[in-house]
């Protein structure tokens, strides 16, 4: 871990370097000549660079510097639009890539760079990815994206049945297009046509027997909605068509595990003794948990901290040394009360009721995504936090400020913890960046079931508009409840502690941690939930 941290440094400094170098030349030759070829090839080749390596700042700054040399090159508005919208500058990105698609017009990937920063950022967007699908070619993976892209755009601005039909349309001249089934698929769910939301899948099975892949998706939206004999079925089919494959033998045992027939699992697992992977390795933790079985529980889940997936993992760690009665490990990865912080933050009522105005402008859908933790209520989409609207814009920098004290007050660097394991106290405001920002609208006995954030380092709940004393119930009715296991494994572990909603409260606590919401009597309990990325040293 230490030569690594070495090399990216190395990495970095170099990079710093080389920028600093093309900087001066840039400078040198301002006032006699336009950068030539090879000069701005060098540059772009470097701010490449230091986008794949991480440091965006970098290569904001050269590529600021060669538009103000060379204001007519579309490629390097648009690098820097990109490199702009990396770091959040969501105005700024979106100048940028405007400029890029002024000057390249009939340029597809320059239209849609900005159709997607106007999309992001809560503007209308339809008409410029149509523009981007005009000039793009016809066939190829590219195009298949702008439509999608294209479709939730008019989802969001509540042309639900175009957007349908745009991708049924595309579906039925390329029935193997994945993502654009499960766009579909997603849209009628929300919109509420729980029955046969899936339609798209058959008829391309229909088509395209001999796709596993085809199959496997279908199986696995389905599976999503807990319909396990339905899931069974496409399995089913999918083996009469292919015949056995140990990616349906894998399907059958996440159902097993899931559905609760031990059994059954027992004797798949057996099966798939020589498959390794996520599905597999969360299949055995969560059977081997429900079977009380914590020694083997944790021996299959230790070894992938050191992965990449490690924060699938820690969440269950967790759970096993709790029931363990491991709670120096467990106390050491949770930190209960240093890491479970709240925030009653500086933000007028007047503030308050603007920003649940806004919010419920944006709960358009009829029911909760089907992969999402929601119960009895709504989820937007997108990152409301990086919307174009004033007042979301002020909300942003109240939270990330809390935020920042949150982290200036954690204690040091604690190698392998997967919130401590970074030097925090030489982050930089900038580095503090946001994963995902949503809000979640929830009604009359609503609830989130216990999860957690995988791709989050720290996690959040903001309160805004909540149900009168009456209408919410007894305490801990609506509270934030975290440490609390998912229902499913069958455990009887109590929460770490539960934070009450209160308006203009912030609750801050790990991405890793299990946390969910308490059902509530009546009324309607708003909220901004959002994680920060984990920061890059």
């Amino acid at each position: 871990m230490i030569g690594w941290h070495i090399r990216e440094f190395r990495t970095i400094a170099h990079l710093q370097e080389q920028v600093a170098a093309l900087r001066q030349v840039l400078a040198e030759g301002a006032a006699t000549r336009r950068p030539d070829a090879e000069l701005m090839a060098d540059c772009i080749a470097t701010a490449r660079q230091a986008l794949a390596d991480g440091a965006t700042p970098l290569a904001v700054d050269l590529l600021q510097l060669l538009t103000t040399r060379i204001p007519d090159e579309a490629q390097i508005w648009a690098m820097l639009g990109h490199a702009l919208y990396r770091l959040q500058r969501m105005e700024a990105a979106d100048a940028a890539l405007a400029k890029a698609a002024q000057l390249a017009p009939n340029d597809p990937m320059a239209t849609l760079g900005h159709a997607m920063i106007r999309y992001e950022s809560g503007y209308p967007a339809v008409e410029l990815f149509q523009r981007a699908w005009h000039n793009a070619p016809k066939n190829g993976q590219g195009n298949l994206e702008i439509l999608r892209n294209m479709a939730l755009a008019m989802m969001s601005e509540c042309q639900h049945q175009a957007a349908a039909s745009l991708l049924s349309d595309a579906l039925a001249g390329q029935p193997d297009w994945l993502d654009g089934h499960r766009a579909l698929a997603t849209l009628r769910w929300t919109q509420g046509n729980t029955a046969d939301f899936c339609r798209s899948y058959a008829q391309a099975c229909a088509a395209q027997a001999n796709n596993p892949g085809l199959w496997l998706a279908w199986f696995r939206m389905v599976a999503q909605s807990r319909d396990w004999l339905a899931a069974l079925e496409i399995l089913d089919r999918a083996e009469k068509a292919l015949g056995g494959q140990p990616a349906f033998t894998v399907g059958r045992l996440f159902v097993a595990v899931e559905s609760g027939d031990d059994a059954r699992a027992e004797a798949l697992f057996t099966q798939c003794a020589q498959i390794q992977g996520d599905v597999i390795n969360l299949c055995r933790i969560r059977h081997l948990i429900r079977q009380q079985r914590w020694t083997e529980a944790e021996a299959v889940a230790l070894p992938q901290i050191s992965t990449p997936s490690a924060n699938i993992y820690w969440p269950y760690l967790s759970v096993i040394w709790r029931m363990k009665g491991d709670m120096e490990r467990a106390i050491w990865l949770d930190r209960p009360d240093q890491s479970i912080q709240h925030f009653d933050l500086d933000i007028d009522q007047g503030e308050l009721n603007e920003l649940a105005a806004t919010l419920r402008t944006l709960h358009i859908a009829q029911a909760p995504y089907i992969e999402q933790s929601v119960r009895g209520g709504t989820q937007t989409d997108r990152s409301v936090l990086l919307r174009h609207e004033p007042i979301f814009q002020r909300t942003r920098q109240v939270l990330l400020a809390a935020m920042r004290d949150y982290v200036a007050a954690l204690p040091g660097v604690e190698e392998g913890h997967p919130l401590l394991g970074l030097p925090i106290r030489d982050l930089k405001p900038e580095q503090l960046l946001i994963e995902g920002s949503w809000s979640v609208r929830l009604l009359q006995q609503g609830y989130n079931v216990p999860h957690t954030h995988p791709m989050g380092w720290l996690s959040s709940a903001f309160y805004v508009a909540l149900p009168s004393s009456t209408q919410m119930g007894a305490a801990p009715a609506g509270h934030l409840s975290l440490g609390n296991a998912p229902e499913e494994l069958g455990l009887s572990l109590p929460p770490y502690r539960t934070v009450q909603p209160v308006r203009g409260r912030l609750a801050i606590f790990p991405s890793t941690m299990w946390h969910g919401t308490v059902p509530f009597a009546d009324g309607e309990r708003l909220v901004i939930a959002f994680d920060l990325k984990k920061p890059r040293c």
